[in-house]
């Protein structure tokens, strides 16, 4: 008896111990963290996820409200006072800040809003094939069998066209190459990628136990993919998308300096950069600036798909 006596005494205070930390500083247990509850976490403590997400929001602003940054017309050109005049770095925001360029436009004014036309193709194909990719390759994952033989054929057919090479000749069969019609062409070939992904994702996410359980309780197939499967098998695809996104862009200003992506009037760092290259000889800021500008964006969203690699993978931690 009194050894049970000790016994029950020491176990009281080994507990009034431990739980002597939580009642001093007024706080509970943490609650467990799911995996995007762990992503979050390890985010907000990574510098480069910060530099990345303030470039981007900047980009994002200055595409939406252009007239917020200059109050110059990108389109007003005057070749008899502005001919590749070279830039004033002095005047901040101001027209003359990047000088202008062969046709005596605004160059700080062409490289603002060409913002516009670069985020909203990067994000619109990013979005395209998210979407295409993310559901056939979900389908092909989980049902397997003769749909997953038909829709990863089709994808190795697709696979194996050279991404630019089959833009180009898409976008050469349209006369009025608008936004949306750069977005269709670079999402109808893009999508390859994210399929596959997705498919590895999913095939590896309904063998959890997770997902025979609620098989077992009677979940039907749309509730089994979208709420146990697709959370769980989502997270490879956003890391490929966010780091893919920057490439869309890059592929458009390499349309639009071939004369095969968007065109006049619209304003785009590939047309800028197009003919900045015939005068970089004896004016270089006519190509330096809005190369610089799309350079920055790229690299932005590459920081930002780094990141959010290393916080979804924990084999990075």
């Amino acid at each position: 008896m009194p050894d049970a006596t000790k016994t029950e005494t020491e176990t009281e205070a080994v507990a009034d111990a431990t739980a002597a930390p939580s009642a001093a500083t007024g706080k509970t247990q943490d609650k467990p963290r799911s995996l995007w509850g762990d992503a979050w976490f390890d985010l907000r403590h990574r510098p480069m996820f910060w530099i990345s997400s303030i470039l981007l929001l900047t980009l994002l602003i200055v595409a939406a409200f252009p007239g917020l940054f200059t109050s110059a017309d990108p389109s007003d050109g005057d070749l008899t006072n502005h001919f590749l005049t070279k830039p004033e770095l002095g005047h901040f925001f101001q027209p003359d800040w990047f000088g202008y360029d062969g046709q005596g436009r605004s160059i700080y004014a062409r490289v603002i809003y060409g913002t516009r036309a670069s985020i909203m193709v990067g994000v619109g194909v990013t979005a395209a094939v998210t979407l295409v990719g993310g559901l056939l390759g979900m389908l092909a994952g989980y049902f397997g069998g003769w749909l997953d033989s038909i829709i990863s054929r089709v994808t190795d057919i697709f696979f194996g066209i050279p991404f630019l090479l089959g833009a180009m000749v898409v976008l050469n069969s349209f006369t009025d190459r608008k936004v949306y019609v750069v977005i269709l062409a670079l999402a109808f070939l893009g999508w390859t990628s994210i399929c596959r992904v997705m498919r590895a994702s999913v095939i590896t996410a309904k063998q959890a136990d997770y997902v025979t359980a609620a098989r077992a309780l009677g979940a039907g197939t749309s509730r089994i993919l979208f709420r146990h499967v697709l959370p769980n098998a989502l997270a490879p695809t956003i890391v490929v998308a966010t780091i893919a996104l920057g490439g869309y862009i890059s592929a458009e200003a390499t349309l639009s300096f071939l004369g095969l992506g968007l065109g006049e009037p619209t304003i785009s760092w590939g047309i800028d950069i197009a003919q900045g290259s015939q005068a970089i000889r004896d004016n270089p800021h006519a190509l330096l600036f809005p190369a610089g500008m799309l350079s920055l964006t790229v690299f932005a969203f590459i920081m930002l798909g780094d990141a959010v690699r290393d916080a979804l993978d924990p084999k990075l931690r």
